[in-house]
C-alpha cells in the first residue's frame, strides 16, 4: 500500500511540474532548445517554481520569500517565484530527480546529497572541516569548486546560487550527551544520505534516516531518541518538545546551493536566468543575518523553556569524527590535503 502510495505522490508530482513548465511558455511545443531565442525584453510571464523541506517562518524560508520579492521586482513583474515549503513537492531525492528531468522548479539541497552525483561534493559538509563559514564560502570560489560544478552539469542539474548559510548543526536528544561515548545505542534522526550516516556512525551512534518531516511523529513514538540540525531548524520541526537536552556539538557548519535541470534553466531568457541568479545571491546575504539572529534567539528560547543545554568539550567529537574522512572510496585521492591545502594558501 505505501508502495502504491508513494508512486501515486511521484506522478502526481510529476504532473504537477510538468504543469509549471508548460506555463513557463506559451509555446512550450517550440521544446528547450528555443528556449534562448526568447526576446530578453518580452513582457511573457515566467513562473518558477522554487522546492524546500523547511517549515514556513524558519530563517531558510524567510530567505525565499526575500528572494522571491527581489526577483519579482527585478524581472519588473515577468518573473513570479511560486513557493513550496514543508516538502510540499515530495522528498529532496524526489524533487532533484524531477529538475534533473528538466521540469520546473529550483530545489534547496545540500552538498551530502549531491555527492550522490558528485562524491567529490560531500566533503563540504564532513564534520568539523573548517574553523569558520569565511573558508567555506571561500572554496566555492575555487577552480576547485568550479570543475565538481561541471561535473554536475554533465549529470543534468546547474547550481543557482551558492550563498545560503544553513547554520551550525548541534543535537539534541531525549538523553544527555556529553562525550561521544554517550551517543552509543542511540537512534539518532539523519538526513537520508551517506555523510551524515558515516558521520554519526563514526561518533558512535545509530543513525536513523528519516524525511524531516516525519521526525516529531518518530521522536513521540520512540523510534529515534534524538536528532541534529541548526537551532531554528529543532525549533521549528518541534523536536524540544519531546527531546529535553541540547549538546552543542557543532559538528558541522553548513552552506548549501540551490540547484535546477540544467535543461530547465535552457528554457528561459538569458536575462531571467540572470536576474534568478543575481537575486539568489542578494537573498543569500539577507539570510546569513537572519540564521545568525535567530539561532541567538532560538538559543535563549530552549533555556527559558528549560532545556538542559551541554556546552562540551569538542576534542574528543573532533577525534572520533577523523574517521569520516577515510570512508568514502569513491573520492579523489587525498582529498582532504587538497581542500586543506585551498584553505591553508588562500588569498
Amino acid at each position: 500500500m505505501k508502495s502504491f502510495f508513494k508512486k501515486s505522490t511521484l506522478l502526481l508530482f510529476s504532473l504537477m511540474l510538468v504543469v509549471g513548465l508548460a506555463a513557463c511558455s506559451s509555446k512550450g511545443e517550440e521544446g528547450a532548445s528555443k528556449g534562448n531565442d526568447k526576446a530578453a525584453g518580452s513582457d511573457e510571464k515566467i513562473v518558477i517554481n522554487v522546492a524546500y523541506g523547511n517549515q514556513p517562518g524558519e530563517p531558510l524560508d524567510k530567505q525565499a520569500n526575500k528572494w522571491k520579492e527581489l526577483a519579482e521586482e527585478k524581472s519588473n513583474g515577468r518573473l513570479e517565484l511560486k513557493l513550496y515549503p514543508s516538502s510540499q513537492l515530495g522528498s529532496e531525492k524526489d524533487v532533484v530527480e524531477q529538475a534533473m528531468m528538466g521540469n520546473n522548479v529550483v530545489i534547496f539541497t545540500g552538498y551530502d546529497f549531491l555527492m550522490d552525483y558528485v562524491p567529490d561534493f560531500g566533503i563540504l559538509t564532513a564534520p568539523y572541516l573548517t574553523e569558520n563559514f569565511d573558508d567555506l564560502f571561500y572554496l566555492t570560489t575555487t577552480d576547485w569548486f568550479k570543475d565538481l560544478s561541471s561535473q554536475l552539469n554533465d549529470k543534468g542539474l546547474d547550481i543557482v546560487t551558492t550563498n545560503t548559510i544553513y547554520g551550525k548543526r548541534h543535537l539534541m536528544t531525549t538523553k544527555p550527551v556529553t562525550k561521544p561515548e554517550d551517543l552509543a545505542g542511540l537512534k539518532i534522526r539523519v538526513p537520508n544520505n551517506q555523510m551524515y550516516i558515516k558521520s554519526f556512525e563514526a561518533l558512535g551512534a545509530s543513525p536513523t534516516p528519516l524525511p524531516l518531516a516525519d521526525l516529531y511523529t518518530a521522536l513521540q513514538q520512540g523510534l529515534v531518541d534524538g536528532a541534529e540540525n541548526p537551532l531554528p531548524v529543532l525549533q521549528g520541526s518541534k523536536t524540544h518538545e519531546v527531546a529535553k537536552h541540547l549538546t552543542l556539538t557543532e559538528h558541522t557548519k553548513i552552506m548549501s546551493p540551490w540547484v535546477a535541470g540544467t535543461s530547465f534553466l535552457q528554457t528561459l531568457p538569458e536575462d531571467v536566468v540572470q536576474i534568478l541568479k543575481e537575486t539568489g545571491d542578494e537573498a543569500g546575504e539577507y539570510g546569513k543575518g537572519i540564521v545568525e539572529e535567530e539561532s541567538e534567539k532560538v538559543l535563549q528560547q530552549f533555556k527559558d523553556e528549560g532545556i538542559e543545554v551541554h556546552e562540551v568539550d569538542l576534542t574528543a567529537f573532533k577525534e572520533k569524527a577523523k574517521s569520516v574522512y577515510t570512508a568514502f572510496p569513491n573520492w579523489s585521492p587525498n582529498l582532504y590535503e587538497t581542500v586543506e591545502d585551498l584553505i591553508k594558501n588562500r588569498q
